[in-house]
């Protein structure tokens, strides 16, 4: 890995990296989650009006703003629960299996 490469890294990991840069910028993802599911909702109840060789477009984008709620909700959880990276994940996973005296997973 280049040394520009390490410097960047570094320093998106001492600003927050995406959650807005600082360690609360998570809400940021809750108030697009909540933005994007409420026009999704408000879409859906007003169904469709207009040309009909538009209906699929609306449907998709309607399906996109659904889709796009889900993921940046989630996205929030992640972040307001400290989960940064993959290796944090599977902490958390072995934490829940052992909670449930299920027995560890094992690598092939």
């Amino acid at each position: 890995m280049s040394r520009e490469r390490e410097n960047s890294l570094q320093q998106m990991g001492e600003k927050g990296g995406i959650g807005g840069g600082s360690d609360n910028g998570y809400w940021w993802w809750a108030v697009a989650s909540s933005a994007q599911l409420t026009l999704a909702i408000s879409s859906y109840r007003k169904g469709y009006v207009g040309d009909s060789c538009f209906m699929p477009f609306k449907a998709f984008s309607v399906a996109s703003l659904l889709v796009g709620a889900g993921a940046t909700a989630v996205a929030g959880f992640l972040h307001a629960s400290g989960i940064r990276t993959v290796e944090d994940l599977k902490e958390v996973g072995g934490s829940i299996r052992n909670g449930l005296g299920i027995p560890p997973r094992e690598a092939k």
